[in-house]
């Protein structure tokens, strides 16, 4: 909707530029006093002024949108880094946290061996380490929420 109203508009500026040009060029509308602009003396009619002016205009306008269109990369590019920064950080904590169950893990073997060894138990055949891991979860998926 928003594109058919912007061709609406400039549709409208473009024919309101023809009939300024158009119908203010002639001997009849002819500038009555000459001045320069950076150095360039400008004569003829009030239509050439204006077509002058539109050009002008329209090379603004250009550099308004290339401007407004590089902020939005910009802001993309941020959004973007924010997000990879986050979804670094939760994967940073949930190795951490997957670590320190390791160690746990191992220090509790090593307490529970050292332990049935020095009351002269025998030591019961354990598991390796994948084996009694295997039972934990996975690392679950970085859910991406479109933000």
């Amino acid at each position: 909707m928003i594109v058919i109203i912007g061709l609406f508009v400039l549709a409208v500026a473009t024919v309101v530029g023809l009939v300024g040009v158009l119908s203010n060029a002639g001997p009849t509308h002819q500038l009555t006093e000459t001045f320069s602009l950076l150095g360039y003396h400008v004569t003829g009619s009030t239509g050439t002024l204006f077509l002058f002016g539109i050009v002008v205009g329209a090379v603004g306008v250009l550099g308004l949108a290339v401007l407004l269109a590089g902020a939005r990369r910009t802001a993309a590019r941020g959004r973007d880094a924010r997000r990879q920064l986050a979804r670094s950080q939760r994967e940073t904590a949930f190795i951490n946290r997957d670590r320190a169950d390791l160690i746990e893990h191992q220090n509790l073997s090593a307490a529970d061996t050292f332990g049935a060894s020095a009351a002269g138990e025998p030591d019961r055949p354990r598991g390796g380490l994948m084996s009694r891991l295997r039972g934990r979860p996975s690392a679950p998926a970085a859910i991406d929420h479109g933000r």
